[in-house]
């Protein structure tokens, strides 16, 4: 609807569309000036210099007689005379005799008897190609009620033809009209201060009376003025080999050349003799008053300000150059059709391209519709108007652009929402997840056997590594770190259900082999995405130090006794957990010795990744935990491993999820105390206290 509402405002052409279409033709022209290649017109202009010279305005006809005479001399081809003389001449020996009361009866009788200035200025016209300007007037001047005498007008095949009609004119009085070769309208007709058309003809009292520069024309060459109709709203003034398109209602646009003084010549060197016969020889000599103060400057569509005898002057240079603006009806309905297309075209680029792609595809748009326009002047002499299809573009595309980021911003507002919701979500599945680790500073805090501490730091709010540690029975601690593959939810998940079924099964099962064998075959069956585990698993007798352990794909731990170098649990082991079905996991064993601690890691640690895409790696680790001291904590010792890769990584986003966990045996010295009491006392205990309690009632 709103693309159908902008063609209509087009198609109507409402004044301020008019006005945006002038200015930007006015713009063509600015960039493209008329070059002047002929200069078939002369100005003889009553300027400042020929004021001061000769008097100021009006002058004597006798002087403008003799201006013309000077002219006449150099034998021009037509001399047009931008002047109305309306009104009798008060220089006039009569007119002086009557307004002068001292003259004497004698001297007034003799100047009443003397030729009238206006009668020596048709004396001077008469036989010399002189083309008098007439003024149209919108209403009837009662001076001149008769028709203007104009040279006829042929009309051919013009049934559209609507010449711009004036009810009355202003003309010279008739002894000077009279003696004229030819009449001409002086009326431009502006239709806003700035002169961008002028009539080739109007239509006074039924008289069709062609332009100044028209009449000049004819009486130069003798061939006859035709208005011949061109279709629609486009005719064609036809006088011998020329050709000047122009409207129906007789306009046609003027094609500006910049002011140019060379166009000029002052009438006070005609007066005084100063020209040569070759400076006024075959052209169109216009006379005109440019001195300031005396006339209307014009405004052209180049922004200057010209005296109005210069138009004409223009019009003639570009009728001889042959170079004329065009503006036939049927580029009004193509400018519908590019407003139509263009609007269409950013519209649906909104939906397809999305905010930015058709941000670029109006930018596109506009400059090439500003193209079409420049190159169809350039080339053709075109007045295409693009502005109002670019402005029409841009309403369109302007409101459906508002609506997508309105529907854009609701989107993000209802995402920011439910992104509000999943973090609070995640935050509560990170803190289920860590819930569901043990904390070995709290499960075993009056452990003096052993010392054990753990570390978890997801890479996301919750990850797939996970650790547990917890007693199978009084005497052997269970211990295992796993790394699910993946991140995220989905692993955090599946580390859920594996540490489940992975404790399920140290409970069932008495060696760590077994436990991996079943825990392999339970934790395949509840895995429908085909996820994996790596995992370490280690059993150790806190009585003896005996470590048996299980590696299925994971990163062998460090280890390190007293007063010895570092080494690592390295064991054939097995693939990661749900890669090979019922594979029999291998059981590795070592004495671990009083005081020695043992390091777990998950590829979090190693594959620890900085802004420069370098790998923190085995060798980084194995120097920081060489590094410590060999009575270091457990606790201790994952603080200064957490700190280390902290300081490679910087600000970088975390690669993988980080877990570590550390376990020291101190020794059978550390071990408690535990009565070795026979099954028999076991049962006899409870009857022997009960039997002290009898004999003390009695």
């Amino acid at each position: 609807m709103l693309i159908l509402a902008l063609i209509a405002l087009l198609a109507a052409e409402p004044p301020f569309v008019h006005g945006l279409r002038s200015a930007l033709f006015d713009g063509y022209q600015r960039l493209f000036p008329r070059e002047r290649h002929s200069a078939p017109a002369v100005i003889v202009a009553i300027d400042e210099h020929a004021l001061e010279r000769h008097g100021q305005w009006p002058w004597p006809r006798t002087r403008v007689a003799q201006l013309i005479t000077g002219i006449a001399a150099a034998d021009p081809a037509a001399i047009g005379v931008d002047i109305l003389f309306p009104e009798r001449d008060r220089f006039s020996p009569a007119e002086v005799a009557q307004e002068v009361e001292d003259l004497s009866a004698d001297v007034a009788r003799r100047l009443r008897k003397l030729p009238s200035n206006d009668a020596t200025l048709a004396a001077a016209i008469r036989g010399r190609n002189v083309v008098l300007g007439v003024a149209g007037l919108e209403a009837l001047d009662p001076r001149f009620a008769q028709p203007p005498v104009a040279a006829p007008v042929r009309i051919v095949n013009a049934p559209d033809l609507a010449l711009r009609r004036f009810a009355g004119h202003l003309p010279s009085l008739p002894v000077i009209d009279s003696a004229a070769a030819g009449h001409g309208l002086l009326s431009v007709d502006p239709e806003s201060s700035v002169i961008r058309r002028a009539l080739v003809a109007g239509v006074i009292s039924d008289v069709t009376v062609p332009a100044l520069s028209i009449e000049m024309l004819r009486v130069a060459t003798g061939k006859v003025v035709s208005l011949i109709g061109r279709g629609r709203d486009q005719i064609e003034l036809r006088l011998g080999d020329v050709a000047v398109p122009a409207h129906a209602d007789g306009r046609f646009w003027i094609w500006y050349g910049p002011h140019d003084e060379a166009r000029f010549v002052s009438a006070a060197k005609v007066l005084d003799g100063d020209i040569t016969a070759e400076e006024l020889k075959g052209k169109l000599v216009l006379v005109g008053v440019t001195g300031l103060g005396l006339l209307d400057f014009q405004t052209t569509a180049l922004g200057e300000r010209v005296p109005g005898v210069e138009i004409h002057a223009q019009i003639l240079e570009q009728i001889f150059d042959g170079a004329y603006l065009r503006r036939p009806a049927a580029l009004h309905t193509l400018e519908m059709a590019l407003l139509a297309t263009a609007a269409l075209v950013l519209a649906f680029s909104v939906a397809t391209l999305g905010v930015g792609g058709s941000i670029a595809l109006y930018a596109v748009v506009v400059a090439a519709l500003g193209a079409l326009g420049v190159a169809g002047f350039a080339q053709e002499g075109m007045l295409l108007d693009v502005a109002w299809p670019a402005i029409g573009a841009t309403a369109v595309f302007g409101i459906v652009l508002a609506e997508a980021l309105s529907e854009s911003d609701e989107q993000r507002r209802r995402l920011r929402e439910q992104a509000a919701r999943v973090a609070g979500e995640l935050e509560s599945a990170r803190r289920i997840q860590m819930g569901l680790l043990p904390v070995p500073a709290s499960l075993f805090a009056h452990e003096a056997r052993f010392a054990l501490d753990a570390h978890l730091e997801p890479a996301r709010t919750v990850g797939g590594d996970f650790y547990d540690c917890f007693m199978i029975d009084a005497h052997r601690l269970f211990f295992i770190v796993a790394d699910v593959s993946g991140k995220g939810l989905p692993a955090s998940l599946f580390m859920a259900l594996s540490k489940t079924l992975l404790k399920s099964a140290a409970r069932r099962v008495d060696d760590v082999g077994g436990l991996m064998v079943r825990a392999n075959s339970e934790v395949s069956s509840e895995n429908p995405e085909s996820l994996f585990i790596t995992a370490f698993a280690g059993i150790l007798d806190t009585r003896s130090g005996l470590l048996e352990f299980c590696n299925a794909g994971h990163e062998p731990p460090f280890a390190r006794r007293p007063g010895g170098s570092l080494t690592r649990l390295e064991h054939a082991g097995g693939p990661p957990l749900c890669v090979i079905e019922n594979y029999a996991y291998p059981v590795g064993r070592r004495e671990i010795s009083a005081g020695e601690w043992i390091c777990v890691v998950t590829d979090g640690v190693t594959e620890a990744m900085n802004a420069a895409g370098e790998l923190y790696g085995v060798a980084r680790l194995h120097t920081v935990l060489q590094a410590q001291p060999h009575d270091i904590s457990p606790s201790h010792l994952l603080s200064a491993v957490r700190a280390d890769v902290a300081r490679f990584v910087g600000a970088a986003e975390p690669s993988d999820d980080l877990t570590l966990l550390c376990v020291r045996w101190n020794g059978h010295a550390a071990a408690a105390p535990v009565e070795e009491e026979s099954a028999d006392a076991d049962l006899h205990a409870p009857v022997a206290r009960l039997g002290d309690f009898v004999g003390g009632r009695h």
